[in-house]
């Protein structure tokens, strides 16, 4: 069982469960072959005025024993007792078969939702381990189909299968081992209903895991659409675009609904076909067996006793054929699921891991360079900078000179093409990336809050301390409106902080930095995209918070920079110039930093 090897390493978490499971199934179906031949005493007293044949197949087994023993019952007690005996071993015997198919699917619910919350688990730490260049390049309802819809088709396509996998085979042996020991003529039609529900079905549904792979990722297209109507909602009504991604969504929907109508009519298929496979047989059957009666070949009771047998094995047949099929669409969400766990990340170099508590000298790019992905030109070129503790830097140029690319790659996000960054003289490659992330706090130019509190959108953990948390708003200049929401620091903010203002969500993300209380500061153009007011609040905690830290700011606005130690002037991935903001005024009027000043100087 190829799937079953797949989930292997699951199943083997539930190791005491899973042996249980098999063993209940196992009694399962001893008991349910067992009843089989209960029904001959039944239907042997109902045709007890007629003679036992004698020259039946069967004279020298379990069943002309039985027979034996109920004539000779028949003998010593009236027909009403042996039945009352016959009603009552039936009754036991199904007791005892639901019994233990109860405890066989009692102790297969842990594991099946166990298996789903170890896949769930698993994926979810996989999205958050990722590089930023994966979803750069995956849409995020792709992510959220293998999420939801792909671990729930794991769920209910395979996992719920393994119990068609451990007790029918048994049920489907036991039953045509008796068939075989009552009539080996009758019981081949059943081997060929088997082969040919296999070979038919195996045909069928040979497409179906591709077709059902297909499904989930235009699935995944679906939900794209739909997270960009919801994040872009405000200017598709303002350009009066609805139609246009209407048209979109209508095509994408129009095309799920016709793979996953193909997807359900195959597997639709398999319950009729093998259900009239079942009945063709059970036609043959009657008719072969009748004329087996007829000639005393097989006594009446044996002959329901076969018939029932055959039932036995139907039931199971349509569950394994149907199970295929389930399988065969589980089988292509789960190479979905294996996929993007199968994601590269970047790793670290365990070997040569160096601790740093803390960051006491200087950051160093060294020759630094990086472009995105294997083909375009360098983002950065062969980038010198060096940043001392205590000092601000700023990084300013146009849009795409490669000024959030560094931070990005300084804070190990993307992975240096050439060249090496160090902090404290230590390659950042060889630190882990606890502790070369812990010496950072960053403030990017959209606010990343969450569907949480206040207090958890600064804190980022359920560890806080709730003195420093109102501290760090208070000098964020965040308080003052946090005490006015309804319900204070506990008010959950919405969907990316969408009850706030810019302004406010902005100083929320920097209450955020300041609790973290990092030894340097990021900001990447954190007053780009706030009113006036809001921007003298977060410069007015700004001043403050870096008083004594290190700090790299991404900016444009004038007053902004001004005031850093030293200012890098990037274009096209290089350095053009370095200086303070006075040295940089001093060159060409021509140069960009003189650009800049220019365009925000003018009356």
């Amino acid at each position: 069982m190829h799937f079953l090897k797949r989930f292997a390493v699951y199943l083997s978490a539930f190791k005491s469960k899973v042996v249980l499971v098999v063993l209940f199934h196992v009694l399962t179906a001893i008991f349910t072959v067992v009843s089989i031949p209960m029904i001959i005493p039944f239907f042997q007293i109902l045709f007890s005025d007629q003679p036992i044949a004698v020259n039946v197949d069967t004279n020298q087994n379990i069943i002309a024993s039985i027979e034996i023993y109920i004539q000779q019952l028949l003998v010593e007690q009236d027909k009403q007792t042996v039945l009352l005996y016959v009603c009552g071993a039936i009754l036991v015997v199904f007791l005892f078969k639901n019994i233990f198919r109860y405890l066989a699917m009692f102790f297969m619910t842990p594991i099946r939702n166990g298996i789903i919350q170890q896949i769930r688990s698993q994926i979810y730490s996989k999205i958050q381990s990722l590089p930023l260049s994966f979803f750069k390049e995956q849409k995020k309802g792709n992510l959220l189909s293998i999420v939801s819809n792909d671990v729930q088709e794991v769920e209910w396509s395979i996992v719920n299968t393994l119990e068609a996998f451990f007790k029918s085979p048994l049920i489907i042996i036991g039953s045509i081992g008796f068939m075989l020991a009552i009539s080996p003529k009758l019981s081949l039609f059943v081997l060929l209903l088997l082969v040919i529900t296999i070979f038919i079905i195996g045909g069928i549904s040979k497409t179906l895991k591709k077709k059902s792979s297909f499904a989930q990722t235009s699935l995944g297209n679906l939900l794209s659409q739909v997270e960009e109507t919801i994040y872009g909602h405000k200017a598709m009504k303002m350009y009066e675009a609805d139609e246009f991604f209407k048209t979109k969504f209508e095509e994408q929907n129009s095309s799920y609904k016709d793979i996953i109508n193909r997807v359900l009519w195959r597997r639709d298929l398999s319950s009729p076909l093998s259900e009239f496979l079942g009945i063709a047989v059970v036609t043959v059957l009657l008719w072969v067996g009748s004329n087996q009666v007829f000639s005393e070949a097989l006594s009446p009771a044996v002959f329901f006793a076969f018939i029932f047998a055959f039932y036995q094995v139907i039931e199971p047949a349509k569950s394994f054929a149907t199970a295929y099929y389930n399988v065969q669409k589980g089988l292509g969400a789960l190479d979905r699921i294996d996929l993007l766990l199968a994601a590269k990340v970047y790793p670290e170099h365990q070997d040569h891991v160096i601790s740093l508590s803390g960051f006491d000298e200087a950051i160093r790019f060294n020759k630094v360079s990086f472009r995105y992905g294997n083909t375009g030109g360098k983002v950065l070129d062969e980038i010198d900078i060096e940043i001392k503790k205590g000092e601000k830097i700023a990084l300013v140029g146009p849009s795409g000179s490669g000024k959030t690319t560094l931070t990005d790659l300084l804070l190990r996000f993307y992975i240096v093409e050439s060249g090496s960054i160090t902090i404290d003289g230590v390659d950042i490659n060889n630190l882990s990336l606890t502790d070369l992330r812990s010496l950072f706090s960053v403030v990017n130019q959209h606010p990343i809050l969450f569907h949480d509190t206040v207090i958890a959108n600064i804190a980022m953990t359920d560890d806080y301390d709730l003195e420093r948390v109102k501290e760090a708003a208070a000098k964020a200049n965040a308080s003052n409106f946090i005490t006015k929401l309804s319900d204070g620091y506990d008010t959950v903010i919405g969907a990316e902080g969408m009850k706030l203002s810019g302004g406010e969500r902005q100083r929320i993300c920097l209450a955020r930095a300041i609790y973290r209380d990092a030894a340097i500061v990021i900001l990447d153009e954190a007053t780009s995209s706030v009113d006036a007011q809001s921007e003298m609040y977060i410069q007015e905690a700004l001043e403050e918070v870096l008083s004594d830290k290190t700090a790299i700011i991404i900016a444009h606005k004038l007053s902004t920079v001004q005031s850093a130690d030293k200012i890098f002037v990037l274009e096209g991935g290089k350095i053009l110039k370095a200086g303070t903001h006075t040295e940089l005024l001093e060159g060409d009027t021509s140069d960009h930093y003189q650009k800049i000043v220019a365009l925000q100087t003018v009356d």
